[in-house]
């Protein structure tokens, strides 16, 4: 007999058959679900990055347009720090040439500050010295109605008014107009000059110093040659350490010296109130040949710190050569423990020419 015999099933065999039947549904329905949750997975994704991309491009077209002109002012301003702070490492980088210039051009600035606030003051005194002049000549014109002639009462202020400018006009002069009336050859304008080699080293204190951030970067302590200019506005001195030091000055030429003056401020002009680092005890010495040869003593004198602010004294030798350089030596101060401070020290005598 041909074909396959089939056998009956027992309850078991079909228990089990529809078991299988089960778990393969229950297969593919776990199956579609976890497609679905795949396919809302990778629609999420797409949706995300496609937003994140239509910001970025609304971003770009918002810096290529709008933005492209608001932040020129940050820009600007970056700028302008970056190339300040450029500058800032490209002077601190400078050679010590530069720095000197700088030195020198601030302090001739706050020179320039310094003399017009004098000369404000000196301002602010005339026109208080005016005022009470046109209020006294007002009263005396008054009085001289009451009891004097009309025609004299006209006449008498406007000589009174002259008389006073003509007052005013000398008093301008005198200030302007130099004390010693002798030529200074040690006047650095004039060409003379501090030979550094023979002279003492500056006074350098902590509190003379520029500050940039709390840092001490540029100290700006007076030089030596301060001495031989006219500036002698209170703090315009130069210090040195100590009650004794020295200056060796190459005048302006060659001379047959007569004088020498020395200036300082007075007490009340002084910031402290007091002069003690002053000089007191000084001398002067000649030298002839180009600033290194044998010194010839001219003198030994006293600056009095209660006198008058400028001191002239003739010297107590005579050379019988002009000498080009001068050498100044300070022997003691009026009592100041750590520097000396000298405003100006001037050189008087004939030239060479009319020796």
């Amino acid at each position: 007999m041909s074909g396959r015999l089939e056998l009956p099933q027992g309850p078991a065999e079909e228990a089990r058959g529809s078991s299988s039947i089960q778990a393969l549904i229950q297969g593919r329905q776990a199956r579609g679900a976890c497609w679905t949750t795949r396919s809302w997975k990778i629609l999420l994704s797409v949706v995300f990055m496609l937003t994140f991309l239509l910001i970025g491009l609304r971003s770009y077209a918002w810096l290529n347009g709008e933005s492209s002109q608001k932040p020129r002012r940050f820009h600007t301003a970056i700028a302008e720090y970056g190339s300040r702070l450029s500058s800032y490492q490209a002077r601190l980088r400078m050679p010590k040439e530069h720095v000197e210039l700088i030195r020198r051009e601030s302090q001739t600035l706050e020179n320039n500050y310094r003399e017009i606030l004098l000369l404000m003051k000196q301002i602010d005194v005339l026109k208080a010295l005016l005022r009470e002049t046109q209020t006294g000549l007002h009263s005396f014109n008054d009085s001289w109605k009451a009891g004097g002639d009309p025609a004299e009462a006209q006449d008498h202020p406007e000589a009174v008014g002259e008389e006073m400018s003509n007052l005013v006009n000398y008093v301008l002069k005198k200030l302007r107009e130099d004390q010693v009336q002798m030529a200074d050859y040690a006047l650095k304008s004039a060409g003379a000059s501090i030979i550094e080699a023979g002279t003492s080293e500056s006074y350098r204190s902590d509190t003379a110093k520029l500050y940039w951030h709390g840092i001490g970067f540029l100290s700006y302590e007076m030089p030596p040659d301060s001495i031989l200019q006219p500036d002698v506005h209170p703090g315009k001195c130069w210090a040195f350490p100590g009650s004794q030091g020295h200056a060796l000055i190459k005048l302006a030429g060659r001379i047959i010296p007569t004088a020498v003056t020395m200036e300082h401020i007075s007490e009340k002009v002084s910031p402290s109130g007091s002069i003690s680092s002053a000089p007191k005890e000084f001398s002067v010495h000649g030298i002839s040949s180009e600033c290194e040869g044998e010194e010839t003593s001219l003198g030994q004198f006293v600056y009095n710190k209660t006198g008058d602010t400028v001191q002239t004294f003739e010297l107590q030798h005579e050379v019988s050569e002009p000498i080009l350089c001068v050498k100044l030596k300070i022997l003691s101060n009026w009592g100041h423990p750590k520097y000396t401070c000298l405003y100006r020290f001037r050189v008087h005598g004939s030239p060479e020419d009319h020796s």
